[in-house]
């Protein structure tokens, strides 16, 4: 029961996951803003969640009780997802895309602190918890594809506003505090030493530089991939199918994330989500076929979902259970925050002038995504733990 209710609220989430994450630029460009405009609407929230998600999650540590946070954060974005969609304005849609964009991406790190805590307490298997995310990415991906087909971009924000209401109407499904784990209420709580011991600690920062640069490497393709694919001719009934095809993939991986666990660390995925990235980033550089996105498009679930797999086990083998919330979060905040944001910001800068060769500084990313894996690894050699 404990797992059918963490797996219906990812199914929730990924919804608006599904629709933000690809389409919401196109409802950004009907409103008329330019690929500039686009590029801070999308940064912007990054750059904020390095400060506020940690402080969410901190302050959810300490009280104990995630599942409450998780409710206000649902009900405070459908509010804002509401009024954005009645904006008209460059600063008020840039201001409502950022606290609705906030909302959501603080959630997931509170979440993951959840499924992981219910994976140590009850052996759950979190992979097949997650997987129900992604496929309710696939489901919102054709969606919104087909809506955008029949109704244009505009109707993006509509299935955005259905999509953060269910979440929140499913947020009080998730478990209460008293049912979440075996560890009780006597589950020492962070305090203030515990995160600057955390922030500190050469091997999670390590860990956080190469996990960040990873994912960050997505920047081009999740901001201007729609928007190039639909230069370039592509319907958005096949960009809904290529991104389909993407978290297709990503849910294979994490059905078979435990017995890929057995074979690798969670480190060695990160290296191999960064290899991967090197490779998919480069031949997409250079516009490549239909057939060939297809199975570019599978490489997602290497330079995504290994890397993501990775990352929520490293800190649940690495991290003391009393700090996972904030180490979730400052993970998030790393990662979708400093490393995405700049990214973002980069890209931004890049697309307008090189178009898809803009790809190549994401290769560079996944690149340097590696360095700082193999040296993480070296680290926790001499260092067993965080």
């Amino acid at each position: 029961m404990l797992a059918a209710r963490l797996s219906t609220f990812y199914w929730a989430i990924f919804l608006i996951v599904g629709l933000q994450t690809p389409f919401l630029p196109l409802w950004l460009d009907s409103r008329g803003l330019s690929v500039a405009e686009i590029s801070i609407a999308g940064a912007l929230p990054l750059f904020v969640r390095i400060v506020a998600t940690p402080m969410v999650a901190y302050l959810a540590d300490r009280s104990g009780d995630h599942r409450r946070m998780v409710i206000i954060l649902a009900w405070s974005g459908l509010a804002c997802t509401v009024l954005l969609s009645q904006s008209t304005h460059l600063w008020p849609i840039i201001l409502l895309t950022m606290l609705m964009m906030l909302t959501t991406s603080s959630m997931m790190p509170l979440t993951e602190t959840l499924a992981m805590r219910a994976v140590r307490a009850h052996g759950l298997d979190y992979g097949r918890m997650r997987l129900w995310g992604s496929i309710s990415f696939i489901v919102a991906t054709l969606i919104g594809g087909a809506a955008i087909e029949r109704w244009t971009g505009s109707a993006v924000i509509w299935l955005i506003v259905g999509a953060v209401a269910m979440t929140a109407f499913a947020a009080h499904a998730l478990p209460r505090p008293v049912g979440i784990a075996a560890m009780g209420s006597s589950r020492p709580r962070i305090s203030r030493a515990d995160v600057a011991e955390l922030i500190t600690s050469p091997l999670f920062l390590l860990f956080l530089t190469a996990a960040g640069l990873v994912q960050a490497a997505h920047a081009v393709f999740y901001v201007y991939g729609v928007l190039h694919w639909r230069g370039l001719g592509l319907s958005a009934t096949w960009t809904g199918i290529l991104w389909a095809i993407a978290v297709i993939a990503e849910i294979l991986l994490f059905a078979r994330s435990g017995a890929v666990l057995k074979m690798l660390s969670p480190l060695g995925l990160i290296a191999l989500g960064a290899c991967a990235a090197v490779l998919r980033w480069i031949a997409m550089a250079f516009d490549p076929p239909l057939a060939a996105l297809v199975v570019l498009q599978i490489l997602h679930a290497l330079t995504f979902g290994a890397t993501h797999i990775g990352t929520v086990h490293f800190i649940a083998q690495n991290i003391p259970a009393e700090r996972a919330g904030t180490a979730q979060a400052l993970q998030a905040s790393v990662t979708a925050g400093i490393a995405m944001g700049g990214a973002t910001l980069l890209a931004g800068q890049l697309y307008g002038p090189f178009g898809a060769k803009s790809y190549l500084a994401m290769a560079v990313l996944g690149a340097l995504g590696l360095v700082a894996t193999l040296m993480a690894q070296r680290r926790l050699h001499v260092t067993p733990s965080a």
